[in-house]
């Protein structure tokens, strides 16, 4: 399937090695809102060894052409028939933020296509501050300084995490801002208590965006649920602490 750039089902993708292994589980990584699946190299080339790892550009972000989606719903269904066109086996889908909504819609919807999922810095609920929209409705350099002082933790704020903001990012404002809108028409409270797989929560010490107790109440709805916190990170952990988050996942998988 190629490791790099390569378009299956409209989307593009980054993978850990050229072809899938049967004998693996395959980790289907889903970047958060604005941004793409450069958020995952670590994971990505980290976890090869134990699972195949595959992480998508969502429609209109990165390297996928289209349109961003209209909701979560849209998009779970981008990367359902993207898991089906590549025969993933054994598929897990593990998304941050707004990745995790994907991934809590599709375990609903489509939970027996998985056998189980990762939800990182996620919620059933996903509200969005205003600050948001007003910041990216002036452009989208004022997204990545938010992103840097709002989303990481403050001992994470510094040059180089600027720069991996900006390496992670789209580059379009009116992507960004459909995905906000996207997270924030999205609710299933009522419903993540019918997800029945084996699902790891991961939340960060940190995180100002989605905190701790968004995640405390994914792990308290999900009968087959753990919860996870990694210290010293706020809302991007696999920039942040990406050793912590590779070490979770690795024994997740196993």
């Amino acid at each position: 399937m190629g490791m790099e750039g390569n378009l299956v089902n409209n989307m593009a993708f980054t993978a850990g090695s050229d072809s899938l292994a049967p004998d693996k589980p395959t980790l289907i990584f889903i970047h958060g809102a604005g941004l793409t699946r450069q958020l995952w190299q670590a994971q990505v080339t980290s976890l090869c060894d134990i699972a195949n790892t595959v992480a998508v550009d969502l429609p209109g972000h990165g390297q996928s052409p289209g349109e961003a989606g209209e909701d979560i719903a849209a998009y779970a269904d981008a990367v359902l028939g993207f898991v089906e066109k590549i025969k993933a086996p054994r598929p897990i889908v593990c998304g941050l933020s707004m990745g995790g909504a994907v991934a809590v819609d599709l375990l609903l919807r489509h939970g027996s296509r998985f056998i189980g999922g990762v939800l990182m810095h996620s919620g059933a609920k996903l509200k969005v501050h205003p600050l948001m929209f007003e910041t990216l409705d002036k452009g989208i350099d004022g997204y990545f300084e938010l992103m840097l002082y709002y989303a990481v933790a403050p001992e994470n704020a510094n040059n180089s995490m600027a720069r991996q903001i900006q390496d992670i990012a789209v580059r379009s404002s009116a992507v960004a801002r459909a995905d906000f809108t996207a997270c924030n028409a999205f609710d299933r409270m009522d419903a993540v208590s019918r997800i029945d797989a084996s699902v790891l929560v991961i939340t960060g010490n940190e995180d100002n965006i989605t905190p701790k107790k968004y995640g405390r109440y994914l792990a308290d709805q999900i009968s087959g649920s753990r919860h996870e916190n990694i210290d010293g990170a706020g809302h991007l952990s696999p920039l942040e602490r990406p050793e912590k988050v590779n070490r979770l996942l690795r024994q997740f998988v196993y």
